[in-house]
């Protein structure tokens, strides 16, 4: 009859490296299976996600561009009209020359002037919404049913005295 031995010491220590190697793996994987799941339903929902700003100009100007170079003018008459646009195109051509190496060079730029844009317009607004709070005498968190109660009840600190009439 034949005994085995006990695995060593050494061998347990592999096993459990095995074991542990392969929960890693499969939390990673598990991980990795439910970001692109959450990204597809995102995509499906919202549409496909926008680019940086500087991918963003860079579109604005395209278009901007397209726009300006298809319009006809009726200003010039039959006879200068090819003309003028050509040099309408030609001028739009140029400004595109000029811009898109500035885009370029800089993406990071217009990602920090987008979120200045942003953080600006979100003082905008808390300032707007302050003042128009102390413009209507209310907290937004009092509810009107509260005033209303209070009212009733005949609890406010006004100068008036309250008269039941019944």
């Amino acid at each position: 009859m034949s005994e085995e031995l006990p695995p060593s010491d050494a061998a347990r220590e592999e096993a459990v490296d095995e074991v542990r190697a392969t929960d890693a793996d499969a939390w990673a994987t598990a991980c990795a299976e439910d970001l692109e799941a959450e990204r597809a339903r995102r995509r499906a929902e919202y549409g496909p996600p926008s680019g940086s700003a500087a991918e963003e100009l860079k579109k604005l100007v395209d278009a901007v561009a397209d726009k300006l170079s298809g319009i006809e003018s009726p200003l010039f008459g039959a006879v200068a009209g090819p003309a003028a646009q050509q040099v309408v195109r030609q001028v739009v051509q140029q400004a595109k020359d000029a811009v898109e190496p500035v885009i370029e060079r800089n993406p990071d730029v217009f990602d920090h002037l987008a979120a200045a844009g942003n953080e600006l317009l979100a003082a905008y607004r808390s300032a707007v919404q302050a003042q128009e709070r102390r413009w209507t005498g209310r907290e937004d968190d009092a509810d009107p049913r509260d005033l209303d109660e209070r009212r009733d009840r005949g609890d406010d600190d006004g100068p008036g005295e309250r008269i039941d009439l019944d």
